[in-house]
């Protein structure tokens, strides 16, 4: 019989591997979502052929059960057998580095109150009286209203959903219907810019006013609250300045990259004011150009602190992302356009959502100034201006679109399930052109290929290999592609 050391082992060993699998699958290219939905898991123990693991919330797992389930199944399968299983143990953790250790549910946390008018902190004058606040620093008294300072055109209701920001817009969701009450707490929205980070924060603001009018909700750029936090040690109003954020019941605070490698006091000062927040159980929203570890410049626990919560990466949309916020944009402005030109442009602007929207603008602009109708012709001049061709990412949603064409087959021809000759060929010269032009691994392009395997991909580049050097029509259509794929 195995001791205890080296059960602990088999266990430790048997997830290790896994990951090794997991990670290699899904490829660097997905190495944010690895790191996202993998590392926190923590394998407890082996049970003969059951696996349980650590997950840190009910979220966590049904995501994971929703997106990753194949996989895990698959993977747990081959290192453990046809029977293997994996279970879950549910584990909330809200511990504070340095710290006693407390675990619990967020049902159990307890929500501080303040009565306005009686708690609010007072100053003691030089003759020994008893002195309110200033009203505007200190929400309550007289039933100071606060501007939220957030964008009614930024709501949950015009973000567009698609693979690329789901886990932020339902994790947007669930703070707005519970804020502070959920695990995600910080919520740390990161991403490039034009992605759309700065759009769902403040549109978790209005939903969450929507939902509790009686929230005080505040979005704030982190230039702004630097500003402010400067102003008020000037004028000896920092304890004033620091009340006033610890009332607010949902803080956002925008860019806070902008603090890196300056502002030390004004990190200090956030510091205080986020441990305050999240110890009243109120919900703290943060945007970043990056994550957590990848901030430079910014206070070592200040960091910490970032963690502690859900770090949500929003990612380049893909082409059907694209096309749908066309489609939207052009339906609240009550403007009509042709599917053509709007998969062209969807196809050709393909780095974030604030310069597609700019492409279409400048189409609109074009065509209104100059009384010309918009075409496929007129939008191809005017998207080869604004975008130069050298500078374009091919991406395997713009091979299948130059592949299908060429072989005058709809796009989504690709995603059937049909054997069809022309259908095949469609699919597997997407496939080598993804293979050869894209570093996306072959667990990708096949998923975006019809849902294929990476056997399946290794198998369709060989036979387009083999068929360019023995079969002369092969071979031109090869070249001609690749022509069109250099444009």
């Amino acid at each position: 019989m195995k001791n205890n050391n080296m059960i602990e082992e088999d266990y430790k060993r048997v997830w290790a591997e896994c990951l090794e699998v997991i990670k290699d699958t899904l490829g660097p290219e997905n190495r944010k979502a690895y790191e996202t939905w993998f590392t926190p898991i923590v394998p407890l123990k082996l049970e003969g052929s059951t696996l349980l693991v650590q997950v840190p919330s009910q979220f966590f797992y049904e995501w994971i059960e929703e997106h990753y389930i194949d996989l895990l199944r698959r993977v747990i399968r081959m290192h453990l057998g046809p029977g293997a299983m994996l279970k879950y143990s549910i584990v909330m953790d809200q511990t504070i580095p340095g710290e006693p250790l407390t675990t619990m549910l967020p049902s159990q946390q307890l929500r501080a109150t303040r009565n306005p008018l009686t708690d609010l902190p007072v100053n003691i004058n030089k003759e020994g009286a008893r002195e309110l606040p200033n009203p505007f620093v200190i929400p309550g008294i007289q039933k100071t209203r606060i501007p939220s300072q957030l964008s009614p055109n930024y709501t949950l209701e015009n973000f567009v959903e698609g693979d690329c920001n789901r886990l932020a817009r339902s994790a947007g969701y669930a703070v707005a219907d519970k804020p502070g009450q959920t695990s995600f707490n910080p919520l740390l929205l990161h991403s490039a810019v034009g992605l759309g980070k700065t759009h769902l924060a403040n549109a978790i603001g209005l939903k969450t006013k929507e939902l509790h009018p009686d929230k005080i909700v505040l979005y704030v750029t982190s230039e702004q609250f630097m500003q402010q936090y400067a102003e008020a040690g000037r004028a000896g109003t920092t304890n004033d300045f620091i009340h006033f954020y610890e009332m607010i019941d949902v803080l956002i605070v925008d860019d806070i990259q902008f603090w890196a490698g300056k502002a030390p006091k004004t990190q200090e000062a956030f510091f205080h004011i986020f441990n305050h927040l999240h110890q009243r159980g109120c919900q703290i929203i943060i945007t970043s150009d990056k994550a957590p570890g990848e901030l430079q410049g910014l206070e070592p626990r200040l960091i910490s602190r970032l963690k502690w919560g859900l770090n949500a990466d929003l990612q380049a949309p893909d082409v059907e992302t694209r096309k749908r916020i066309l489609r939207q944009k052009l339906h609240n402005d009550g403007i009509e356009m042709s599917d053509e030109v709007i998969e062209y442009i969807a196809y050709n602007i393909n780095t974030n959502v604030r310069e597609l929207e700019g492409a279409l603008i400048s189409l609109i602009a074009q065509s209104s100034l100059n009384r010309k109708q918009i075409t496929l012709e007129l939008t191809k001049q005017m998207i080869d201006k604004y975008v130069q061709s050298s500078s374009r990412e091919v991406t395997i949603d713009y091979i299948q679109k130059v592949v299908c064409d060429y072989l005058e087959l709809p796009v989504d021809a690709i995603q059937q399930t049909s054997r069809k000759r022309e259908i095949v060929q469609a699919r597997q010269l997407s496939m080598y052109f993804a293979k050869k032009i894209t570093k996306s691994s072959l667990a990708v392009i096949g998923a975006q290929c019809g849902n294929k395997d990476h056997a399946t991909v290794l198998h369709a580049c060989k036979q387009i290999e083999n068929l360019r050097q023995t079969d002369r029509y092969m071979r031109t259509m090869v070249e001609e592609l690749e022509k069109k794929l250099s444009e």
